[in-house]
Formats: C-alpha cells, structure tokens, sequence
C-alpha cells in the first residue's frame, strides 16, 4: 500500500502540534523591536532562570493532566517544602542534604495524600486539592510565623545559582534532564503509557486490566516530587524561603501545559510541550514588564491567557471528535 506524503497536511499537523514555539519566536521578534532591553544576555538569563521553576512544576501538573484531573496544590506544595528544608538547615541546623531530602519526601507525601483520598476515598480531585492547597499554606506560615528565613547554607547555592563553565544554570541542565527522563517514561515505559490510557478513557482502562487508582496515585505522588525539586531549586536560587514562594505556580503551571497542547480532558499531549507552554508565560510577561504594562493589568492578561488557552483546548477537542 503506497502511502503519498501530503506536504499541506504535514505542515498543518506541525503547526498544530509546535503552534507555541512559532508564538515564543513571534513574541521574541516583537518584544525585541519594541524594548533595545529584552534582548539583552542579562535578560534572557533571567527569563531562562524564571522559567526553570515554573516548567519543572509543570511536569508535574502535567503528569496529572494527562490521566484527566489537575492538582491545585502544588503551588503551595513548593512553599511548604521550601520552607521546611530552609527550617531544618538554618534552624534545626541539619545537613543540608538530609534537609532536602526530608523536604523532598514531605512534598512526595503531600502528593500521595492527594492521590489517596482521590482515587481511593473518591473525593474529587479539585477539593481534595484546593483543600491541600489550604493546609500547606496554613503549615508554611506555622512553621515561623510567615517569616521569611535566608542566608540558606552555601553546599545548595549551585542548585539555583550555579553556572557549568560561567555560562549554563546548572538548574537549567537539571531542568532539561528532568524532562528528557519524564518524556521517555511517559512515551517509552509501561507507566507512562497507562496515563495515557487512563486519561483517555478510564473505563476501557478498566477493562484492559489497568489498576486505575494506582495510577492517579503515582501521578499525583509525581507532581508533589517535581513541586518539591523546583522548591529546591527556587529557595537556592533566591537564598530564601518566603511564604510567596510558588504562588499561583499551579495555575501558572496549569496554563503552560495547556498551552503546550495537553488536553484538560486526559489522554493528550506531550509533557515536554509544557516547557514550551512555561517559556512562553515568562516571556510573555517579561515582555510586559519591560514596555512598563502595569502589574494589576497583568493579573487581567494571565486570567485571559488562562480562558484563551482552556477555550482553544476546547476547540481543538471538538475538531478531533468531529
């Protein structure tokens, strides 16, 4: 059977599918005319390390995503986290590597609780998330009474504000690994596949033998992991821990995803496209604070960018059904 390549399809189906890396370099060219300042090593620098935290959340939501539910905590999952490997190095004076990895499997259990009373407790993911949320704020400000505690010790400096040759972030390489491991595990591995599966129907997973609950649980326990690295990553770089630490990152992390084109609904996407969904926001917003747009107004682009990107998910669900 002879198979004609359609080059009208072929460029279709890539618009469609690398649509947010033609909008990161449309932005690029634009914010480049109108600000001398945005091209600037400094800047890029800047957006890179502002884009680190945010994209390595964002596999995590992603991971949830694609088996059709969303975590609402980890914004706050990254803060607690912070806070709590910044209380046992400064306070408690612990090594700092026994730190993180206390805070790391603090921000694991946070994610297997979610996934526990979701798929186990059959409460739905949405309160069972916005209510985490909750309660690791509420921890994060009982721990010092929301103050913030810094000069963190130097052994995790290179985490966040480490460079390879006085060149690359060192957190920028971690990110780009952490994304090469999650895309051949989501592609390649037995897993992976089953998010796919379970997202895109979970009841002919059922019935292919697919232990669904299982599953949420190990997505959601995914997601606390990456929110409790990109805490390491955020508190070493700012030297900090601060009760604004991973604000909104859930939804900051959420939009990314979707902008990258994993579908609200489960089952679709690739996770590495929500690096590209994460650069685009920073970039986005950078631009904006570069030509001087008012903070408050940005708030008002972020809600629309939000709506825009659910509404094209949307669409684009719609075409393929039809």
């Amino acid at each position: 059977m002879n198979v004609t390549w359609d080059p009208k399809k072929a460029l279709w189906k890539a618009s469609k599918e690398y649509m947010v890396i033609f909008a990161i370099l449309i932005l690029g060219i634009v914010f480049s005319i109108a600000s001398p300042y945005f091209l600037t090593i400094n800047n890029m620098t800047n957006i890179l390390l502002q884009a680190t935290t945010l994209s390595v959340v964002a596999i995590g939501q992603a991971m949830v995503l694609l088996t059709g539910q969303m975590d609402l905590s980890l914004g706050q999952n990254v803060c607690l986290t912070g806070y709590i490997m910044a209380y046992l190095m400064n306070i408690l004076e612990w090594n700092p590597w026994v730190a993180i990895l206390a805070g790391l499997l603090t921000a694991c259990m946070v994610g297997a609780v979610n996934g526990f009373l979701f798929a186990y407790c059959k409460i739905p993911a949405f309160i069972v998330t916005l209510g985490m949320q909750n309660i690791c704020k509420g921890a994060a400000k009982l721990i010092t009474n929301a103050t913030p505690i810094s000069r963190l010790p130097d052994e995790i400096a290179f985490f966040g504000r480490g460079y390879l040759w006085d060149a690359i972030p060192i957190s920028v390489l971690i990110m780009l690994f952490l994304y090469v491991i999650i895309q051949f595990v989501s592609v390649k591995t037995k897993i992976g596949r089953q998010f796919y599966a379970v997202g895109g129907n979970s009841e002919a997973a059922f019935f292919a033998g697919i232990n669904k609950k299982a599953v949420y649980l190990v997505a959601f326990t995914l997601a606390g992991l990456f929110a409790g690295i990109s805490s390491v990553i955020l508190i070493s770089r700012l030297n900090s821990a601060n009760v604004t630490n991973g604000n909104l990152y859930e939804f900051d992390a959420m939009i990314s995803c979707v902008i990258g084109g994993i579908s609200m609904t489960g089952g679709k996407g690739k996770v590495v496209s929500s690096l590209f969904g994460a650069v685009f926001l920073i970039l986005f917003f950078n631009g904006m604070t570069m030509l001087n747009v008012d903070p408050f107004f940005q708030d008002v682009l972020k809600g629309m960018v939000l709506i825009a990107a659910i509404g094209i998910d949307v669409l684009r669900n719609r075409q393929k059904q039809a």
